[in-house]
């Protein structure tokens, strides 16, 4: 790796139904035929927050309305076990990844 390069990390914000301001960055995005997904690791400026708070991956979908790009939930359950499994597979050795497990 060269040394000289800095760290730039892809970080956005998102506003959830709430309002309330959420800061990810982007650990990776996959491009199919049909659709676009984001990886996204929640960023804290807290450190307390960052050694307590759950380091999970949020995968989401990323679709155009009117010309703005919007992140949504992956709503079929087959595809998202098909992306998430892929971003896993892509991020191990960046990153410690648990096997991704759908909630019920």
């Amino acid at each position: 790796m060269d040394e000289n390069k800095e760290y730039n990390p892809d970080i956005i914000t998102v506003e959830d139904d709430e309002g309330k301001v959420h800061t990810f960055e982007v650990a990776d995005r996959i491009e199919t035929d049909d659709a676009r997904y984001v990886a996204l690791i929640p960023v804290y400026d807290d450190p307390e927050e960052l050694l307590s708070g759950d380091a999970e991956l949020i995968v989401l979908e990323v679709i155009e309305e009117n010309g703005d790009e919007l992140l949504a939930p992956i709503e079929d359950e087959d595809t998202l076990d098909e992306i998430a499994s892929i971003f896993e597979e892509r991020l191990q050795d960046l990153y410690e990844i648990e096997p991704f497990e759908l909630e019920q």
